[in-house]
């Protein structure tokens, strides 16, 4: 039996934008694009995330992505929301949340998965987290 080295990694990112503004970023996936270089476009049967859905990101080398949502908590000082995302047999389980700061809003980042896919996804992560709430 085969055992795939795993890797978990937590990151957060802070920046003047308001925690609604930055949540409504999160859960409409039309607007991934805007702020996640990374993501091309994306489909998704409704306008926000709902738990059990799923849908495709389309990246820039077209490989298509499939993510299906596990939950989406928007009630609370922390909204949240995870899912998971796979390609080519490769799957990773992402968990955010965003939280208003006194300057504007910390966005948080935990993800889990196939250590080399993981640690190839850091630095794209990272700038588009940044992104997100600038």
């Amino acid at each position: 039996m085969l055992c795939w080295p795993t890797l978990r990694r937590e990151m957060s990112v802070s920046g003047p934008r308001t925690a609604d503004d930055v949540w409504d970023r999160y859960v409409r996936p039309r607007r991934w694009p805007e702020w996640s270089p990374q993501i091309r476009s994306v489909d998704y049967p409704r306008d926000r995330l709902a738990p059990g859905t799923c849908g495709v990101v389309h990246g820039p080398v077209g490989i298509p992505i499939h993510f299906q949502v596990i939950d989406v908590s928007d009630s609370g000082p922390v909204r949240a929301w995870s899912w998971t995302a796979s390609v080519a047999g490769v799957k990773l389980t992402l968990w955010h949340t965003v939280e208003a700061t006194a300057t504007g809003t910390r966005t948080g980042l935990t993800i889990d998965g196939f250590a080399p896919a993981v640690a190839a996804y850091l630095p794209a992560a990272w700038w588009a987290l940044r992104r997100l709430v600038h």
